[in-house]
């Protein structure tokens, strides 16, 4: 089968591999890919990688580079094991992608994103999306109704990432709101604050062409370009009596993105670190302590989240496919897929494979 595989920094090939032929375990589930993203954590593979792809065998898995990537998608499931209940062969499924110990300390009470062992379909597992077949287990599919696309479908986990952190934000109806970098992260962020009700939603964000696309898929916005605009005056003169946002989504993974954060929430408000930091981050705490701010961290999110965003999807609350700007074929996976996000100037958010 043809299969798109990372083997080292800047070496990604689309290649035919042996597809699955072993008889399924009880749990085990067969399925067919459709659509997969590419995500952040794939181009910082592609960039500078093995980081979470294993270069020696998984410590939970077994599993080892080359890796079939693709942790982002939906799918068509084609066979069960015995004890599968959840699904059965022909229905449409978006992938849950975290695989974890299900009797450790974190999963005996249903943490399972936050297991030590923890690895994921595409990065750490024998299989991945970009692969015309794959095996996963059957916590890792969940099936999605005809209301929901493929292309949504495979839209639920970097949506999950987004509101996973409004719901640590504790954003509601009425709230002030900062995302802090419109990538799909922040995009989606910015969605996922609109569909908690948010009133005011400022999006703080250098690259011209992703502000535009935000004021696109979120009418109303503020659009703020922190390399021009004074992000700090524009948040106070529309707040109540120039406050701050009750809520700071940081989605950049950036030390100056984190403390303008920090800076443009009001006294005990939220910030919430959603884009992943690659190196430390110097902050004020002086400024912390004096605003009497909370400052949450998040990592993956709850496995459990994906029935609800599903319904949201299906209710229209959440129109996830305004963050895909491009559908492309794995043999142009490097050039019109890995080598397009990464220019700073460029126009796409997100980009789905179709294998």
């Amino acid at each position: 089968m043809k299969a798109v595989r990372f083997h080292g920094k800047k070496d990604i090939r689309v290649e035919d591999v042996a597809a699955p032929t072993a008889r399924l375990g009880p749990n085990d589930v067969l399925i067919r890919p459709k659509v997969s993203g590419i995500c952040g954590t794939d181009l910082h593979e592609y960039l500078a990688g093995p980081i979470v792809t294993p270069a020696t065998p998984h410590a939970y898995t077994g599993a080892i580079n080359p890796q079939i990537l693709g942790h982002e998608f939906s799918a068509v499931v084609e066979d069960t094991g015995s004890a599968v209940t959840n699904v059965r062969p022909g229905d449409r499924v978006s992938i849950q992608p975290l695989i974890s110990p299900r009797n450790d300390y974190y999963g005996r009470r249903g943490l399972y994103h936050l297991s030590p062992k923890m690895a994921c379909i595409g990065l750490s597992w024998q299989w991945g999306g970009m692969g015309e077949k794959a095996i996963v287990n059957d916590y890792n599919v969940v099936k999605v109704p005809d209301g929901v696309s493929d292309r949504q479908a495979a839209m639920i986990e970097p949506a999950a990432v987004a509101i996973y952190g409004t719901d640590r934000g504790g954003v509601t109806s009425g709230s002030t709101v900062l995302v802090s970098g419109a990538g799909p992260i922040g995009a989606l962020t910015v969605l996922a604050a609109k569909a908690a009700g948010a009133a005011t939603i400022f999006v703080s964000e250098p690259n011209p062409n992703r502000l535009a696309k935000a004021a696109e898929i979120v009418p109303g916005i503020i659009p703020i370009d922190p390399a021009k605009d004074d992000l700090e005056t524009i948040i106070r003169d529309n707040t109540e009596e120039g406050v701050g946002v009750d809520v700071a989504l940081e989605c950049v993974g950036l030390e100056a993105s984190l403390n303008a954060c920090a800076k443009a929430v009001r006294r005990q408000g939220k910030v919430v670190q959603t884009g992943l930091h690659m190196k430390l981050a110097s902050i004020d705490a002086m400024l912390w302590a004096l605003k009497d701010i909370t400052v949450e961290a998040t990592w993956c999110y709850p496995v459990q989240i994906w029935p609800r965003i599903i319904r949201m999807v299906e209710a229209g609350l959440l129109p996830l496919e305004k963050v895909i700007t491009a559908e492309i074929a794995a043999e142009d996976v490097v050039d019109k897929g890995f080598e397009a996000l990464l220019d700073k100037a460029g126009k796409h958010l997100k980009i789905l494979v179709a294998v």
